[in-house]
């Protein structure tokens, strides 16, 4: 992979194409789970494409091109919900926006589970369990403190832990 980012960044663009290709799931993925809209997602792609094109020689680390790349996607996807819904502003929990990801059964069950937590959690959650991103990946796409992306994994495992909790007792008592 850092040899084909070392390509890319030599001014190889079909091994640019190859790197992005790659990546294609997790980034619809990530769009869709911010717009909710197929076209706005091809859009913010798209610009992410153009953009990480564009900008490759500003690239500091090699090893972290999936994370720059993602992180200027979901900036492009923010920004094109702030286009679509003009009374959003910086004061707003962008977070809220994130739904669960479908995969099948066991993205029903995860779906089930997101739904337990609040949505501030959603983001973090599906970055992390959904699309297998580290701690500290997560940490640099989001701009966060390593340490409170941890608190906040931790703070949504315990209310999805007292959600399930509460639900066996209820189910239990009917």
């Amino acid at each position: 992979m850092e040899d084909k980012i070392r390509q890319a960044l030599s001014g190889d663009a079909n091994a640019f194409l190859q790197l992005i290709d790659a990546m294609s799931d997790h980034m619809y993925k990530t769009a869709f789970a911010i717009l909710k809209n197929d076209e706005d997602v091809a859009d913010a792609i798209q610009d992410t494409i153009i953009s990480c094109y564009e900008k490759l020689g500003t690239l500091k680390e090699p090893r972290y091109f999936g994370t720059w790349a993602m992180r200027i996607l979901i900036n492009a996807s923010l920004h094109i919900l702030k286009r679509r819904t003009p009374c959003l502003d910086a004061s707003d929990d962008v977070l809220s926006f994130i739904p669960a990801v479908d995969d099948g059964f066991s993205g029903m069950r995860f779906k089930e589970l997101l739904a337990m937590a609040d949505s501030a959690y959603h983001l973090l959650l599906t970055l992390y369990y959904a699309d297998g991103y580290s701690i500290k990946e997560i940490a640099d796409l989001l701009d966060m403190n390593e340490n409170t992306v941890k608190t906040r994994l931790k703070r949504a495992r315990e209310q999805i832990r007292r959600e399930l909790h509460e639900s066996r007792k209820v189910s239990c008592e009917s």
